[in-house]
């Protein structure tokens, strides 16, 4: 079935919601639709702002580029993501229905995240996508520092 592109977007917002309220986080929206975040978790007395992407498995793995894109008259548009505004990347995986949380900071310019054990059997630098499962409570984020 096809989707817009703003579909995919409303749908993996959504599954986030469903995810973190089950994680036991409240969630919050932001007024508008130009805060560099879609949502923020809230637990423990600290706020986590999340940026939501939506993308489909390629070859057994998710990849997300840290980078904005939009359309206008003039054309298409990309620009880095600013990492300091935001907390947490959650990708929404529609082949396994699961949300995958990940600290853009740890990483350069992109992640990729097996779904699915690579066809050699590579280990080595493979990102298992059951690890970043569940977004971490602020005390775990602190304690991990």
């Amino acid at each position: 079935m096809a989707h817009h592109t703003k579909d995919k977007g409303d749908l993996g917002i959504a599954k986030a919601h469903a995810d973190l309220v089950s994680q036991g986080f409240t969630v919050l929206f932001p007024a508008t639709e130009h805060a560099p975040f879609d949502l923020v978790a809230y637990a423990a007395g600290e706020f986590n702002r999340l940026q939501v992407k939506y993308r489909s498995a390629r070859t057994g793995a998710v990849t997300v580029t840290f980078r904005s894109m939009w359309a206008d008259r003039n054309g298409t548009h990309t620009t880095r993501m600013d990492k300091s505004a935001i907390d947490t990347v959650c990708i929404y995986c529609p082949e396994t229905d699961e949300c995958y949380y990940i600290p853009p900071d740890a990483y350069g310019a992109s992640v990729t995240l097996r779904i699915a054990p690579s066809r050699n059997g590579q280990k080595a630098g493979v990102l298992d996508a059951a690890a970043f499962r569940k977004l971490p409570s602020p005390l775990t984020r602190r304690d991990s520092h």
